[in-house]
């Protein structure tokens, strides 16, 4: 009894502590209230040095933190390149072989040359940073070349000084550069050797520099001229290009193309840097206007305004329908709304989804587990929030995304391959046999639209409604498509010479294989699906399964027969998807993205057409009809199964404002508003304690202890008398 007694005050301080909201709020109290943006991500990001970033996980961080010159227009659709640190988009100027000046409309065979002059803005500076701290005499403050400098030191904010200086021309020349450095391993290097005039040549001789250098060392690479990159003056300088291509300008607007000044990649590169992950891969510098604060990839990540930002101002302008969704209210007002963005790591769906309705995240996704709870399907397909969802003010955002998912034919192979007619049918009946909209109501919760061609919504040259059906595939039949019957794809299997699923001659029956990665949750019921979508023309599919590097290999070889791949636009121009079945890119002859390797020899003569032709002007009049005939050819040959593009399903909070869907433009973060005070309130209104669950528990506890306590008092007194 006198442990109960004691016990009874932190019971009391228990339960008290428990009618507090704040037991389940997850952030520090000091941030109630105020301007910050709170948002998860589930993947760790790998890189964040933009030489080597190209992951959606990267750009999430790296495209609000560095400026390329150029960026996409945040409301116009079609995707728009502006200005972003450049006072214009540059247009290119054309030469022949011996240098002279072309027109504008000279054919592509004639150019030699296509120069690039690009000027930056003056007065633009870098955020805080201790590469930019300098001493009395003007020199770099932490110059150590040994490894004492670092003693104290464990993460970026424990240096005690920070500078910044003017972004200038040099700072992208720079970065240029890098692409063909030996230890960064671009992605893009190989293709942009292909393009960009000396940078082969680089590539070549650092190559060499870095075989005399210990690991780790810095390269100076002032020291190694760039034939194709020149300096003009401070802010202005130019990139020459081998022929004509008219897409550089989109790679302008990737952080590939951002600028990295030489004083940071020295920083970084001192002794004993690297050990404590001091490197410019988890520590980026920019111009943007935000900056990574906290770098913890496995729990939370910062980006907090930029100090030194040089200021932009919110678009006054977009496209149809954006007025009255209230995108324009913030026309004119300078950017950006937030003072930071917190990122949480959410491993798990279920948790990510709870967080969400009870307003600790500002947006989320929508998975398969919480699908029905957050929209539901009306009549006519459409897609609706649920009443719980419209009750709390939450908003769905949706759109198709620049993707496409396809099965991929090797047309390298005998049996699959070849452009014969035999060969050719066998693919078109398995591209009608395979139920595409089957698949994505099923294990997409009708999250996507079923692929008629490479292009998606969105891409010049994508046709809707019934010009852009594949007529190898649908009917048009009361103002919609309709996938052929299967009595269709099995009159043309027997044609190609495999009548129910067996060798017309032979008698053996049709096998095939397909390989794929190991897959995730769920890959079992998809591909079990699958199979049975090939046993309905009574042919035997093989999933051959392995890991991804193991997967890439196969591809390069040509050892496979059907694969399974997707393609996400790297800028919104059809020729980033056509190219992918480009003769020229053959994976086996040419090691290019032409898994299929695919090679018709009228279409690569359009595409060659099509690819050095604008779609803004007037030239888009003569690229449309070239890309209709391609599509055309491609809808015919069926090298792939055109799956299905994917739709984004985005939830976004009341208090969250300017939230648009973009795939290609995605320094998204600087447009995004909060009304704070608003979601404080709501976050109160919504994490109420409920109390009688404790009333209860304490009414049981009294039920037991009272008639214990009262027994004992009783058998005190009784011993006392």
């Amino acid at each position: 009894m006198p442990r109960f007694r004691r016990a009874l005050p932190l019971i009391g301080a228990l339960l008290l502590c428990a009618c507090g909201s704040e037991q389940n709020d997850p952030y520090p109290r000091a941030e109630r209230g105020r301007n910050i943006l709170y948002a998860a991500f589930t993947e760790r990001p790998k890189h964040l040095d933009p030489v080597q970033s190209y992951t959606e996980d990267e750009i999430t961080f790296t495209a609000q933190i560095y400026e390329p010159p150029l960026q996409y227009h945040y409301l116009k659709r079609p995707y728009t390149l502006i200005p972003l640190t450049s006072e214009a988009v540059p247009v290119p100027r054309y030469f022949d072989a011996a240098g002279r000046e072309l027109p504008a409309d000279a054919p592509a065979a004639a150019i030699a040359t296509s120069v690039y002059e690009i000027r930056i803005r003056p007065g633009i500076r870098y955020q805080p940073h201790p590469a930019f701290a300098r001493d009395a005499a003007g020199e770099p403050l932490y110059r150590a070349s040994d490894r004492e400098q670092l003693r104290g030191i464990e993460k970026l904010a424990d240096f005690a000084q920070t500078g910044s200086r003017e972004l200038v021309a040099d700072d992208y020349i720079y970065q240029i550069k890098r692409l063909a450095h030996p230890r960064l391993h671009s992605p893009i290097f190989s293709m942009m050797a292909e393009r960009i005039v000396g940078l082969r040549e680089l590539g070549e001789a650092l190559q060499e520099e870095g075989k005399k250098l210990p690991a780790g060392a810095w390269i100076n690479l002032d020291r190694f001229p760039l034939a194709g990159v020149s300096r003009v003056d401070r802010h202005t300088y130019r990139i020459s290009l081998h022929g004509k291509y008219p897409q550089f300008a989109y790679w302008l607007a990737m952080p590939f193309f951002a600028p990295v000044p030489r004083e940071v990649d020295r920083f970084y590169h001192q002794p004993g840097m690297a050990e404590k992950n001091l490197t410019l891969d988890w520590y980026p510098v920019g111009t943007g206007p935000f900056m990574l604060t906290e770098n913890n990839p496995n729990s939370r990540m910062v980006l907090a305004r930029n100090p030194n930002f040089h200021g932009e101002a919110y678009p006054c302008e977009g496209e149809p329908g954006d007025e009255a969704a209230g995108l324009l209210a913030d026309c004119g007002k300078p950017l950006p709304f937030i003072e930071q963005a917190v990122y949480s790591r959410e491993k798990e769906s279920i948790p990510y989804w709870n967080k969400f309705l009870q307003g600790y995240y500002d947006a989320s996704g929508i998975s398969s587990d919480s699908f029905d709870q957050a929209v539901r399907l009306a009549v006519g397909g459409d897609v609706q929030l649920t009443d719980e969802m419209r009750d709390k003010g939450i908003s769905l955002l949706t759109s198709v995304r620049a993707s496409i998912f396809y099965m991929g034919f090797n047309m390298l192979d005998p049996v699959v391959g070849g452009l014969g007619e035999q060969a050719t049918k066998l693919r078109q009946a398995l591209s009608i046999a395979i139920d595409q909209e089957e698949f994505i109501s099923i294990f997409m919760n009708g999250r996507g639209i079923p692929a008629t061609s490479p292009l998606p919504p969105g891409i010049f040259g994508y046709l809707d409604g019934r010009e852009g059906i594949n007529p190898v595939v649908y009917d048009w039949v009361d103002g919609r498509a309709q996938r052929k019957p299967l009595a269709e794809a099995k009159r043309l299997l027997a044609e190609a010479g495999w009548p129910n699923g067996r060798n017309a001659v032979t008698g053996e029956p049709l096998v095939l294989n397909l390989d794929t990665t190991t897959g995730g949750m769920g890959e079992k019921s998809r591909l079990d699906w699958l199979t049975r979508q090939f046993a309905r023309l009574d042919i035997q599919l093989v999933v051959r399964s392995t890991d991804f590097n193991r997967f890439q290999e196969k591809i390069r070889k040509g050892a496979v027969q059907l694969y399974y791949l997707g393609w996400n636009a790297d800028y919104p121009d059809p020729e980033n998807f056509l190219f992918l079945l480009a003769g020229s890119e053959g994976k086996v002859a040419k090691a290019g993205e032409n898994a299929s390797n695919y090679a018709n020899p009228e279409y690569d003569r359009l595409f060659e057409q099509m690819k050095d032709l604008e779609s803004e002007g007037p030239r888009g009049a003569e690229r449309l009809p070239i890309i209709r005939q391609a599509i055309a050819l491609l809808q015919h040959d069926a090298p792939w199964i055109y799956g299905f593009h994917p739709k984004s399903y985005t939830l976004g909070q009341v208090w969250l404002r300017n939230r648009k869907p973009t795939d290609v433009g995605n320094n998204i973060l600087k447009y995004q508003r909060i009304d704070a005070a608003e979601r404080e309130r709501l976050r109160q209104e919504w994490n109420r304690p409920v109390l009688w669950p404790l009333a209860l528990l304490a009414a049981l506890l009294l039920a037991v202890l009272l008639p214990a306590a009262i027994a004992h008092r009783r058998r005190e007194r009784g011993t006392a008398r």
